[in-house]
């Protein structure tokens, strides 16, 4: 399950173009057997997350991608504010022992230096404080490049969400080669 704000939501995409749904096919075709929900809420924030991580994650889920936080620092909320939110959804989903990878987010420059390293330290931090799997920054390889976003030049667009997926789907693969086991042979 894929928990997270526009960016898995797949703003302004159809839901075929949108991170879950890229990702379960590349994943398929690597040989893992997985579906991947859609927990994305555009305009979500950790809070917004946090808030709604029980009904989103039902019974069965196996793993969650928790990919939240740029609405946070869009909006300036205060960094140690978002790290409490996603920690609480770690705790949430340790307690339930369901594996989690943590999906980090840089800041943009708008809030200074010490805004910057505040908000990004929170996901290295969290990443091994509860042992999750960090993969650093999911907006690399897209985030300023004009053919990978919408005109808004946040959101990716449907080349970006298949480049987030180039560079996220080996990560997911060892990950799930460490959870669950090798992919099945063709």
């Amino acid at each position: 399950m894929a928990l997270g704000d526009s960016l898995t939501a797949g703003f302004m995409l159809p839901a075929e173009a949108a991170f879950p749904s890229v990702l379960q096919r590349r994943l398929t075709s690597m040989g893992f057997a997985v579906e991947v929900s859609n927990a994305g809420v555009s305009g979500d924030t950790t809070s917004g997350g946090l808030a709604r991580l029980d009904w989103s994650t039902p019974e069965g889920t196996d793993l969650v991608i928790v990919e939240l936080g740029a609405n946070d620092m869009l909006r300036a909320v205060p960094p140690v504010v978002a790290r409490q939110n996603l920690e609480k959804i770690l705790q949430k989903l340790k307690a339930r022992r369901i594996p989690v990878v943590l999906a980090g987010m840089k800041a943009l420059g708008n809030w200074g230096e010490d805004y910057a390293r505040q908000f990004e330290a929170i996901y290295p931090e969290l990443a091994l404080a509860y042992g999750a799997p960090l993969y650093p920054f999911f907006l690399a390889g897209v985030q300023g490049e004009d053919k990978m976003t919408l005109p808004d030049e946040l959101h990716p667009n449907a080349a970006g969400v298949e480049r987030i997926v180039d560079w996220f789907a080996p990560f997911m693969a060892v990950v799930l080669t460490q959870q669950f086991g090798p992919p099945r042979k063709s």
